[in-house]
């Protein structure tokens, strides 16, 4: 599990159901863009407000779907360790390959109690787990000494670091060497992947997996020049990307690019003319739509 893995959005219809057939073309371009791999019902896919009754069909999709040609991510985390322990058995025996798990968000625990979350979830399956640390939506950060107690759980064997601290992701590395990392930012899968990152989990990728899949390829390979040359092409998409609350631009972005995306379900609304404006413009200057 390295390179590029798309944070897959949830495609919906004008009725706001799930838009299974959409999401099917999604994941199928995807592959053949050649992204590295696939994470559903994380944030970008709006995972709060998909219902239970929902979920398995989505995981069965893409499990499907990949077919065991890139590895499958399954968002399961909660602020609930029980309901969290139920999502990722769930996407374990529905066939995920591993789990990102958020930091328990709005109840804000100790770090006593972040520890026995993850344990709880590591004693129920036998998947990787990735911890997926975003202090800026969960309240509560997890910082590199928490981070090593953790890597110490038997299947803990990732990191999505969204801290957007470089000091933090350099600690956790020399502090936790077991964990591999992934940027949870895009803008800074090249400065963390020069670092010994493995990759990022990426929003951007649901409109160009190609580009981000080659820019990670050729950190992996050492090949910094060209990678840099890409991320800093691809530099005014990972800012426009987030000109509103992620998923907001990136699902306008790509009903401008034609690709499956459908509205969004509240508390997410649609983009301000403004705003969609601006991301425009950025995609016509990447040519990813016409003028």
């Amino acid at each position: 599990m390295k390179g590029a893995i798309t944070a897959l959005i949830t495609p919906f219809t004008a009725k706001g159901e799930i838009d299974y057939d959409g999401m099917r073309k999604l994941v199928r371009w995807q592959i053949k863009q050649g992204i590295n791999g696939l994470l559903a019902l994380g944030t970008t896919g709006e995972a709060p407000t998909i219902e239970d009754s929902e979920r398995a069909g989505i995981i069965k999709l893409v499990v499907e779907e990949a077919n065991g040609k890139v590895p499958v991510i399954i968002g399961t985390g909660t602020n609930c360790t029980k309901d969290t322990v139920r999502y990722s058995r769930e996407a374990e025996e529905l066939g995920a390959d591993a789990v990102l798990v958020v930091t328990p968000y709005y109840s804000k625990p100790t770090d006593d109690g972040i520890y026995l979350h993850f344990k709880s979830i590591a004693d129920a399956i036998n998947i990787p787990i990735i911890v997926y640390n975003i202090a800026g939506r969960t309240g509560r950060n997890i910082d590199a000494p928490l981070m090593k107690r953790l890597s110490s759980i038997k299947n803990v064997e990732y990191v999505k670091e969204a801290s957007g601290s470089m000091e933090q992701m350099m600690q956790i590395l020399r502090q936790a060497p077991k964990l591999k990392m992934y940027s949870g930012d895009d803008c800074m899968t090249f400065p963390l992947m020069s670092l010994g990152g493995v990759g990022v989990i990426s929003v951007v990728s649901n409109i160009v997996p190609g580009k981000v899949a080659k820019m990670c390829e050729y950190c992996l390979r050492g090949k910094y020049e060209k990678a840099r040359k890409l991320h800093n092409e691809l530099l005014p998409l990972f800012k426009a990307a987030f000109i509103e609350t992620n998923p907001i631009p990136i699902k306008a972005a790509m009903m401008m690019a034609g690709l499956p995306a459908g509205g969004y379900r509240l508390p997410m609304c649609e983009m301000q003319d403004a705003n969609k404006e601006k991301l425009k413009n950025v995609l016509k200057e990447l040519r990813i739509i016409r003028g």
